[in-house]
């Protein structure tokens, strides 16, 4: 019941036209700690570490045009306990993710399957069914950063009520 309550935070709108920008600020929010430590230290540099830079999403599938209407960007912090899946969905708009401690597994509705472990960026699929297992022993984080566009859904449950 947790896990489907987590999946209704996300139906929150998401932007699409700076999606780049959204990912980056994203993970730099994220990274805000560990950058803080770094510089206060004498002698080192801050770095930054492109994660992920793509056309295409983890199947190949070239991304889409940017949608009409206004920009939102949604940060979302997703964890997935241990022997959980999120239920069937889609994004109707970019969205990429960086798995922050665990393992998933990301399978679409045909049987296509991608592994994503601690420190793996993913570009998602976009208008097409999947859904993400933890296949690990302990929680799976996940921090996501959704590229929509205001008043319109950012991910789209698939799942049936009987299923």
């Amino acid at each position: 019941m947790v896990l489907f309550e987590l999946f209704q935070l996300t139906h929150i709108n998401r932007l699409q036209r700076g999606w780049v920008l959204l990912l980056t600020a994203g993970l730099l929010a994220a990274s805000h700690h560990l950058v803080a430590q770094e510089s206060a230290t004498a002698g080192k540099s801050i770095e930054v570490d492109v994660l992920a830079k793509s056309t295409v999403d983890w199947k190949g599938n070239a991304l889409p045009h940017y949608s009409e209407g206004t920009p939102e960007v949604t940060v979302a912090k997703i964890t997935i306990p241990a022997g959980q899946a999120l239920p069937l969905h889609k994004h109707p708009f970019m969205t990429a993710g960086v798995v922050v401690q665990g393992t998933i597994e990301v399978r679409t509705d045909s049987g296509d399957t991608h592994i994503a472990r601690a420190g793996d960026a993913v570009i998602e699929l976009i208008n097409q069914a999947h859904g993400g297992a933890n296949i690990g022993d302990d929680d799976a984080i996940i921090l996501v950063v959704y590229a929509g566009i205001e008043g319109q859904p950012i991910t789209v449950s698939l799942a049936t009520l009987d299923s």
